[in-house]
């Protein structure tokens, strides 16, 4: 997958503030407040920045964290891994595969079928 590249002048015109610090700056948003946490409708979630399909609703579920949590990608090449050391943790985390975004963590979750947590904000995602 060739990545995607947004300057952060076009970024800024593009998103709002909150999307932009979420997806440019590795922000969280503050847990039950996002728009897709608690949506269950038939779809697919695409990356807000540049589109790119990320997750279906077959695989998102609710795991009580406070944002939405999915257990499988669309395809391996939708995300890329990052280890994440900040605040003293050890994560990983989950960005677009084609433009980079910031898109949450992926944590170890044995009940999912696929052994993954995507622990995903909506404001990453549309």
């Amino acid at each position: 997958m060739t990545k995607t590249i947004i300057s952060q002048e076009a970024l800024k015109e593009k998103l709002d503030p909150e999307t932009y610090r979420i997806t440019q700056k590795k922000g969280t948003e503050r847990p039950f407040t996002g728009k897709y946490e608690q949506h269950f409708e038939t779809g697919t979630y695409v990356c807000i920045v540049c589109g790119t399909e990320l997750f279906t609703s077959e695989t998102k579920y609710d795991s009580g964290c406070g944002w939405p949590a999915f257990y499988d990608p669309i395809s391996k090449d939708s995300l890329k891994y990052h280890e994440d050391g900040s605040f003293g943790m050890k994560r990983v985390e989950v960005t677009c595969g084609t433009c980079g975004a910031h898109l949450g963590h992926v944590f170890t979750d044995e009940k999912q079928s696929s052994g993954k947590w995507y622990c995903v904000n909506s404001g990453a995602l549309n």
